[in-house]
């Protein structure tokens, strides 16, 4: 099943749309999928999820977020890419999940992150 196939089915059964961490890693390593992170650029700026772009919770506009491919929300632990998603999907987005464990959860399974 592809990133993308998944992220659909997810979004239609869920009310908080969530990738698991082995789908999420799939997403990074295909680049399949948009990585937006809404940390502030501070946070981003000390690391972050391979290929993931800065899209800060304090000035979100779902308007702004990248089309053409799925979408998966990160923050550090889950609370603000959750709030995102919700924006996200308040504005008519349909192709859009969160990575619950966020930026810690993927580092503590031995996730890499760029800075």
């Amino acid at each position: 099943m592809s990133i993308a196939s998944l992220i659909s089915r997810l979004f239609s059964s869920s009310s908080v749309p969530a990738i698991e961490h082995e789908d999420m890693q799939k997403a990074v390593e295909s680049g399949e999928c948009h990585i937006v992170d809404v940390r502030e650029p501070n946070e981003y700026a000390a690391g972050h999820i391979p290929g993931a772009k800065s899209h800060p919770l304090s000035s979100f506009d779902p308007t702004k977020l990248p089309t053409g491919k799925p979408l998966i929300l990160v923050c550090q632990a889950g609370g603000r890419s959750a709030r995102a998603l919700q924006a996200a999907m308040a504005s008519g987005r349909t192709d859009v999940v969160h990575y619950a464990p966020g930026t810690g959860g993927w580092l503590s399974r031995g996730g890499a992150v760029k800075q």
